[in-house]
């Protein structure tokens, strides 16, 4: 079987379980006839708006993340230019039915701008690798500062169990590399181009400590940023029963668990598991599916910005020609891919 052929089926399985989870749900909320939309005022709207452009800022933050990691790898990029090469990933992993994944287009796009396969590979890995380190604190932050939501039985086990295991990945991760000598990034496949991308970017941080705390505090800005948009999200759906601290405990565990391989953009497991961890605080199944459908067609529509830049970018050549999407695949636990991302090379939670 060849790798387009098996990409195909792996979409095509995960849209098929996308279906049959959203379809699990819907039954859950037509057998409780529960209201899933507010009324329409004046406030919905702007509570809509806000959220709307705080996804928008997610974006940018995004992009400066990206620019910090080069700058403390020793290769400055202008921010404009990242910000044009964001955009354009996100519409394809968001937007387009391709086998090709946003991130690889992000690769071989600023491959193309600075010649430099290797570092711009590091830097896409290490940029979405923050996300296994600044979601679990937010978690843990969020149960901290509101000790009820530690008593909520599995919710809390649920959230608290992810976190942890991302975090012990990540340090099994910077083990595994340490523990090996890699050889050229160009030179490896798969795993090992992975690992080795990884090796790269850590020694290249190690020796500026300062930008790599930038690094790690544009990561804090951008998932924080996220659950603020979260929260107006569930405001403009009148459910004010998530509030800040409930969604800095939950929102992260959803941002890990819905870039698994399973489903499509996240569809269906997002959902469910908002269902799941609102359920205790009060909040109908119904409501909880629309606030994660919402945060959704948000990340969507702010996708669509990028269809400039994806038709503007003056591509030579096929991504997949550059970089192979399975080189990425294994940068999973989580990010925002980032939420929403229909990413078929998997990636950490942005």
């Amino acid at each position: 079987m060849s790798d387009t052929v098996r990409r195909r089926l792996t979409l095509a399985l995960r849209l098929v379980v996308s279906a049959a989870m959203l379809g699990f749900l819907l039954t859950k909320i037509e057998s409780r006839g529960a209201r899933v939309l507010p009324e329409w005022t004046a406030t919905t709207a702007l509570w809509l708006l806000g959220a709307t452009l705080l996804t928008l800022v997610s974006i940018l933050l995004s992009a400066m993340r990206w620019q910090t990691v080069l700058s403390a790898m020793g290769q400055p990029a202008r921010f404009n230019r990242l910000l044009s090469h964001y955009l354009a990933g996100q519409f394809v992993a968001n937007v387009l039915p391709t086998t090709i994944g946003g991130d690889v287009l992000r690769v071989s796009r600023l491959a193309r701008d600075n010649g430099r396969m290797p570092d711009s590979f590091a830097s896409v890995v290490l940029e979405r690798l923050t996300g296994w380190l600044v979601l679990p604190i937010i978690t843990f932050v969020g149960l901290v500062i509101n000790p009820p939501l530690q008593d909520l039985g599995r919710a809390t086990q649920i959230a608290f169990g992810l976190a942890c295991g991302t975090l012990v990945a990540l340090g099994l991760l910077i083990v595994a590399v340490a523990a090996h000598r890699f050889g050229e990034v160009d030179a490896e496949k798969g795993w090992k181009r992975f690992l080795a991308a990884v090796s790269l970017g850590l020694t290249k941080l190690r020796a500026s400590p300062r930008q790599a705390v930038n690094v790690v505090a544009v990561g804090f800005a951008y998932q924080l940023v996220l659950v603020a948009a979260a929260v107006m999200a569930a405001r403009s759906l009148a459910i004010p029963d998530a509030g800040p601290t409930a969604l800095l405990a939950f929102f992260p565990a959803v941002a890990i668990a819905q870039v698994l391989p399973i489903s499509i953009s996240g569809l269906g497991v997002r959902e469910g598991l908002f269902a799941l961890f609102l359920k205790p605080l009060g909040v109908p199944t119904a409501q909880a599916v629309a606030l994660g459908i919402l945060l959704y067609v948000l990340n969507l529509l702010v996708s669509l910005l990028g269809a400039p830049a994806f038709a503007i970018g003056g591509r030579t050549s096929e991504p997949g020609d550059v970089l192979d999407p399975d080189d990425l695949a294994p940068i999973v636990p989580p990010a925002p891919a980032d939420p929403g991302s229909d990413d078929p090379s998997p990636s950490v939670p942005a």
